[in-house]
Order: structure tokens, then C-alpha cells, then sequence
């Protein structure tokens, strides 16, 4: 082949790559901690507002249905980030910030198969999903991290607010660490004790060191706001992919003070309003660059909601519950976060890209695990064989395309079991749901989405063949007694 011929075929090629890449939407990806079903106002909350939540579900599609792989943080961003089960995988409870990273880097991982595709990669906020090796050492450069698994930036709180250590991590470097006074972390200090307090508030764990570093509660939303904002302006040009993960409303609660007294349900209800400022923040970005009618936004919560609502004057603890005016996290579903009742894992669950998807409502089963093979499928992207074990391809459901989804999902609690198990519109929970109830349970959600009425005896065949069904995905055998009541 002649010089020009294989340099005009170069160029062509170079041409057709950037046309392709220019043809894939940007995907941003909220991802709220502990934001339960009925928390926002599009979800029906009454006693908090959230406008640009709302105005993002106007202008895109609603699930009703959709849920977290898991009822508690650490696993349910395993499994987003994987495509595969947490309980597969040992050592994916509830992660400290001494934690070593829990993704392979070898593996196929979300932010991996979208660099692939030729995206510019960046996590912006909590990232829980440990760092280094254990024990995490803070003082150096932190590897393995984010930019080992498929992310080209990540600014990122280590583990979560009540966690030390109460640092950001730029890349693998903490920021305004002085060498002189040196990150020391120590877990056998018990919460409440002196040494857990850092900037006057109890953690898990104790820090010392670090001054220079530490980061400011009530300016946490601000700093994940502009840092998700700066990334978006500075990928601009090309295909990106920004998981923007907010520390709210975790525990502590510390919403700044233009968001104090702006619910109607407390402290809670504040850090939610001062979430929804923080979507505004990444959507009014989008607009102003004349990108969001190319962006695929995907709104969720790592697990359902829980009162643990600071109380009107703490700042840490579980608190009074009329401080949250009768506000119900979870709105009519029965359990709340690290339960595996609906209550659990089904959250807000909000898609929109403009260019592509109408706007409505959907009932389809969805998994917040299926993205990662949904968006491969988006971008025209293979997972490898033996990769991304139990992501599903449902593209055309989470586009609006196609009314249903997922035909069964296992709904996981903390670590491996117990778990609650979907079929449709059934729902299996293999132990009873309460600590001195014998038996299964079955719920038929279509006619009692509370899970009020255990309709096991009716069904025995359903029972014995949803048993084995989850059985034959977990690898388990089914519980015999229940670690994880209401």
C-alpha cells in the first residue's frame, strides 16, 4: 500500500472514529447516598421539595421500579461498578476507611468499558469502595484507586462523612496534606470517645493528623458541586462519563447554612433540599454548554432511606423522630435502608437524555448493576466473556423503549445474607421478615406493595420455585434464620 494511500486511510479512519465518538451521548451519573423512595418530591414527598429533581423527571422517564443492588453502601457501588453480585465477592460489607481497594484492576469495571469507548472518565465525590492496600496508608500516593479501574480524574471522599479519614483524595494524593503532620487513623476507638471527634463531630474511628487536610462539613456539597461542574467544562469536547457521587444526606448532616430551615422535616429534609441544589448545579452546567441535549443523566441512591435524622439540635445520632414531621423516607414501602424489604433497595430511579428518550413513567424491574452492560450495549462495546457476570442488557427499557425489564432480581442486605427475591411482581423473602416469625414470606407487590400480608401458604409451588431460583444465583443455601429483621 502506497504512503498516501495508507495515510489517506488513517485519516479517514481518524474521521470515522470521531464522527462515532461524536454520535455517543455524555453520561452523567448521580448517584445520592441513602436518598430513599419517597424522598423527593417527584417520588411524592410533600414535606421537602426538590424542583430540579423533579424537573429532571419531568423531562425523562420515572421508574417506579427500579433498585439498588444492595440495602447498604458499600456493596450496591461494588456491584454499579462491576456489573457483579457483592456477595460474589468477600470483604464487600460496609468498607472503613483502612479498607484496601475492593476492585480488581484487571477486571472489566463501568468507567473501564467507557474508556474503552473512547470517554473521558471522572468519579467526583464518595467513593467507598476502599484504597491502596489494607490498611490504607494516607501519606503517600494511594494505588491502586479510581484511575486504576477506568477513571482518568477522581476527587473523592475516602469512605463516608462519619468515617475518618475526613480528607479529600485528588487522583492518589490527599489535598493540602502537610508531610509534617502526618494522617494516623485508628478503628478500635469507639464513636464518642474524644478521639473521634474531628471538626466537632463524632466519626467511626479516630484521626489524628492531618489538620491541613481535613475537610469542611457544611461546604462538602459545595466542593462535589463545583468539582463535578469543573470536570464536565473541561470534558466538554468530547465523550464523558461523570459519576457524580454525593455525600448527601449521610450521616452527619451538616447542610450549609443557606439550606438550614428550608424543609419541612428537619435536618434530613435540609441536606435533601441541599442535594437537589447540587443536581441543579450539574444541569444548569449542562445546559449553559449546550450539552444536555446530548447527555444521558441517570439519577438513583445507593440504597433506601432511614430516620436517622440528627435530631434539631445534634449534629450526629439518631435523633427524635418527630423531628422529621411525619416525613416517610420510603413513602408507603415497607423497611428502610439494610433491609430487604422494598423499603431497602427501591429508589428514586430518573433517566433522561432529550435526544433520544420521551418523557413518562415506566414499571419496569430495573438494577442499578445492569448499566454497566446496558451502556456497553449503548456504545457499541463487548464485556468480555466471564466479566461483568450479572449485568443484564436492558437498553431498551432503561430508553423508554421497552416496558419491562429485569425478569428476577436478588435484593441483598449487608454482606451475604439474608435476601429478599423478585420475580415479576412477586416477592420472596426466604426467612421471616421479623425475628420470631417462622416460615417464609411472599408479598404480591402488585396488590400490597408494603408487604403487609405474607401470602406464603397460598403459594407453596411459587415459594419452593422462587427458593431454588435464588439458590441457583446465589450459590447459597437459603437462610435458616433472619440476622436482619425490621
Amino acid at each position: 500500500m502506497s504512503r498516501f494511500v495508507l495515510g489517506l486511510a488513517t485519516l479517514l479512519g481518524a474521521s470515522f472514529a470521531s464522527s462515532s465518538a461524536a454520535d455517543k451521548p455524555n453520561i452523567v451519573l448521580i448517584y445520592a447516598d441513602d436518598i430513599g423512595y419517597g424522598d423527593l418530591s417527584c417520588y411524592g414527598a410533600t414535606k421537602v421539595k426538590t424542583p430540579s429533581c423533579d424537573k429532571l423527571a419531568a423531562g425523562g422517564i420515572r421508574f417506579t421500579d427500579g433498585h439498588s443492588v444492595a440495602s447498604v453502601c458499600t456493596p450496591s457501588r461494588y456491584s454499579l461498578m462491576t456489573g457483579e453480585y457483592a456477595f460474589r465477592k468477600k470483604g464487600t460489607g460496609i468498607a472503613s476507611g483502612l479498607q484496601g481497594l475492593l476492585l480488581d484492576p484487571d477486571r472489566t469495571t463501568l468507567p473501564s468499558m467507557l474508556q474503552k469507548a473512547g470517554y473521558r472518565t471522572g468519579v467526583v465525590g464518595k467513593w467507598h469502595l476502599g484504597l491502596g492496600t489494607t490498611p490504607t496508608d494516607y501519606n503517600e500516593a494511594i494505588k491502586p484507586g479510581p484511575r486504576e479501574v477506568g477513571f482518568d480524574y477522581a476527587w473523592i471522599l475516602p469512605a463516608t462523612g462519619d468515617r475518618v479519614p475526613c480528607v479529600w483524595v485528588e487522583n492518589d494524593r490527599v489535598v493540602n496534606l502537610d508531610p509534617k503532620d502526618p494522617i494516623k487513623l485508628d478503628y478500635t476507638v469507639k464513636r464518642g470517645d474524644k478521639e473521634s471527634f474531628v471538626n466537632g463531630v463524632p466519626r467511626i474511628g479516630g484521626q489524628t493528623g492531618g489538620k491541613a487536610a481535613l475537610w469542611k462539613d457544611d461546604e462538602m456539597s459545595f466542593v462535589i458541586a463545583e468539582k463535578s461542574c469543573a470536570f464536565i467544562e473541561k470534558s466538554k469536547d468530547r465523550p464523558f462519563f461523570l459519576f457524580m457521587a454525593t455525600h448527601n444526606i449521610h450521616v452527619p448532616r451538616v447542610p450549609n447554612a443557606k439550606f438550614k430551615g428550608k424543609s419541612d422535616c428537619g435536618v434530613r429534609g435540609d441536606a435533601i433540599v441541599e442535594f437537589d441544589w447540587m443536581v441543579w448545579q450539574a444541569l444548569d452546567k449542562l445546559d449553559k454548554l449546550g450539552l444536555a441535549e446530548n447527555t444521558l443523566v441517570v439519577l438513583t441512591s445507593d440504597n433506601g432511606g432511614v430516620n436517622d435524622d440528627n435530631g434539631p439540635d445534634k449534629v450526629h445520632g439518631i435523633g427524635d423522630p418527630d423531628a422529621t414531621n411525619g416525613h416517610k423516607p420510603n413513602g408507603v414501602l415497607r423497611g428502610t435502608k439494610g433491609t430487604v424489604f422494598e423499603g431497602g433497595t427501591r429508589v428514586p430511579f430518573v433517566v433522561r437524555w432529550p435526544a433520544k428518550v420521551k418523557p413518562g413513567t415506566s414499571d419496569a424491574l430495573m438494577s442499578q448493576m445492569d448499566l454497566l452492560a446496558s451502556f456497553a450495549a449503548l456504545t457499541g462495546q463487548t464485556v468480555p466473556k466471564g466479566q461483568a457476570p450479572d449485568s443484564e442488557n436492558h437498553l431498551d427499557a432503561l430508553l423508554g423503549t421497552k416496558k419491562t425489564g429485569r425478569e428476577f432480581l436478588a435484593e441483598q442486605s449487608n454482606g451475604g445474607a439474608p435476601f429478599g427475591f423478585r420475580h415479576g411482581t412477586w416477592k420472596l423473602i426466604p426467612v421471616g421478615p421479623k425475628a420470631k416469625e417462622a416460615g417464609p414470606a411472599l408479598f404480591d407487590l402488585a396488590t400490597d406493595l408494603s408487604e403487609t400480608k405474607n401470602v406464603a401458604a397460598a403459594h407453596p409451588d411459587k415459594v419452593t420455585a422462587m427458593a431454588a431460583k435464588l439458590a441457583e444465583i446465589t450459590g447459597q443455601p437459603v437462610p435458616k434464620k433472619d440476622k436482619n429483621p425490621q
